[in-house]
C-alpha cells in the first residue's frame, strides 16, 4: 500500500509514540512535511524525529489541554509554513476512575483532565487548523476516537464520554466545513499495542482483551496509521463525517 503526500504539511498530536509515531513514519515516507507534538517526553520526540525520512519535519512540545498553548503553537506554525493540509488529532489520556471506588475530588479532577485533553483540546486544534485550511479551500482533519465511545468504559467513564464527544463534534464540523473544502474523518480503534495500553494488555487480563477479537490479538499501530493515511488522501472527501471501526470485530455495531 503506497501513498503520495509529497509537499503536504501534516500535524500529528501525540505524534512521537504509538499510533502517532506510526502515522508520522508513514506520512514522512510518503513525502510529507510532518510536525509532531508531544506533551513531555522530549527524548522520545527527538528519537522519532531522527527516524523520519528527509523533509521539513519538526517536533513541538504542546499540552493540548491548554488553549493558550495551542494558540501559541499555531502562531509558531504560521511562521514556518504557509499552508496546512492534514491535521491528525491523536493525543489523549486514559485515566482510571471507578465510580464506586473513587472519592469525589479525584472524580472531578479526572473528568476535567480527560475532557480537556481528549475533547476540548482536539476541538481547539480543529478551530485553528480550519482557519488555515479554509484559506486554501482544502484540508483533511482525522480525529482518533475509540471503540469505547460505543462499547462503554466502566472503569474509565470520562474517556468513553470524551470519545463519544469526539464523534459528535467531528460530525458537526464535517457539515460546517464541507463548503470550505475541508473533510473531517473519525477512526475508532479498539485496543492497540501502544504504551498507553501496555498495562491493560499484560497478564491474564491482556489475554482476555486479545480474545475479544476472533483474530486473537489487538491492532498494531501501523494498521491504524494506514487507515489514517487513507482518509487523509485525496479522493476520500465523501467519507467525511463517517466513523470507521478498527477493532478486529471485537465489537459490532450497525
Amino acid at each position: 500500500m503506497t501513498f503520495d503526500f509529497k509537499n503536504k504539511n501534516v500535524i500529528i498530536t501525540g505524534g512521537t509514540r504509538g499510533i502517532g509515531k506510526a502515522a508520522a513514519l508513514l506520512f514522512a515516507a510518503s513525502g510529507a512535511n510532518v510536525i509532531l507534538t508531544y506533551k513531555s517526553n522530549t527524548a522520545a520526540a527527538e528519537q522519532t524525529l531522527a527516524e523520519l525520512t528527509k523533509g521539513r519535519h519538526h517536533i513541538y512540545q504542546l499540552d493540548v489541554s491548554s488553549p493558550a498553548a495551542i494558540q501559541s503553537f499555531f502562531k509558531w506554525y504560521a511562521g514556518q509554513f504557509d499552508k496546512l493540509h492534514v491535521l491528525v488529532n491523536n493525543a489523549g489520556i486514559y485515566l482510571e476512575h471507578k465510580i464506586l471506588e473513587t472519592d469525589f475530588e479525584t472524580w472531578q479532577q479526572t473528568w476535567g483532565e480527560t475532557l480537556n485533553a481528549n475533547l476540548t483540546g482536539p476541538a481547539n486544534m480543529c478551530f485553528f487548523a480550519a482557519e488555515l485550511m479554509a484559506k486554501n479551500k482544502y484540508g483533511k482533519i482525522v480525529n482518533i476516537s475509540s471503540r469505547g465511545a460505543f462499547r462503554g468504559e466502566p472503569d474509565h467513564p470520562a474517556y468513553g464520554a470524551s470519545k463519544a464527544g469526539i464523534n459528535a463534534m467531528s460530525q458537526s464540523l464535517a457539515v460546517a466545513l464541507a463548503p470550505s473544502g475541508i473533510s473531517v474523518h473519525i477512526i475508532a480503534p479498539g485496543f492497540v499495542e501502544t504504551e498507553m495500553a501496555a498495562t491493560a494488555l499484560s497478564g491474564e487480563k491482556g489475554k482476555a482483551i486479545k480474545n475479544q477479537s476472533a483474530f486473537g490479538r489487538v491492532a498494531k499501530p501501523e494498521e491504524v496509521a494506514r487507515l489514517i493515511a487513507i482518509y487523509a488522501s485525496d479522493g476520500l472527501e465523501f467519507t467525511s463525517a463517517g466513523i470507521i471501526d478498527i477493532n478486529g470485530a471485537s465489537y459490532l455495531r450497525s
